[in-house]
């Protein structure tokens, strides 16, 4: 995700191109920084926060067995690659708690903790509208500044 919106800030700016989207490349000495922030920013991330995400989702939502896990993986993997080849945008995190909530099901519906995943699909219906006005208002504020 920085990827797109650190290039989509160098193409609208009046210092680049719209041909930066096909340049974008480690070897090509003027976008190679763009890659390597990115990366590094995801994995700062995931280094900050990763593991409170993996307990919710592995520990949290059921308890995962290794057979439960591997059968988690192949059926997010799964949608995520027909989704991909249909053209179909879909999030990784969706596929795989989603994964997770159905492999638990499959024990028994009271083996998920439907409290854990109703604050999970809370937070994803919430992120939408919430981005959308941040957006608004720091690009209202921007206006306003310059």
């Amino acid at each position: 995700m920085p990827i797109a919106v650190i290039t989509m800030a160098l193409v609208a700016s009046p210092y680049y191109d719209i041909s930066l989207w096909d340049r974008l490349s480690l070897f090509d000495p003027n976008t190679w920084w763009i890659i390597v922030i990115s990366a590094l920013a995801i994995s700062s991330g995931i280094a900050m926060g990763g593991w409170r995400v993996i307990r919710t989702v592995g520990m949290k939502i059921t308890t995962l067995q290794p057979i439960h896990g591997f059968a988690t993986d192949a059926a997010a993997a799964t949608v995520i690659e027909m989704a991909s080849r249909l053209g179909i945008p879909v999030s990784t995190t969706h596929c795989a708690t989603a994964a997770v909530m159905g492999v638990g099901a499959t024990k028994r519906l009271s083996a998920v903790r439907w409290g854990v995943t109703r604050n999970i699909v809370l937070a994803w219906i919430l992120t939408f509208p919430i981005c959308a006005a941040l957006g608004w208002i720091i690009a209202s504020l921007l206006k306003i500044a310059f």
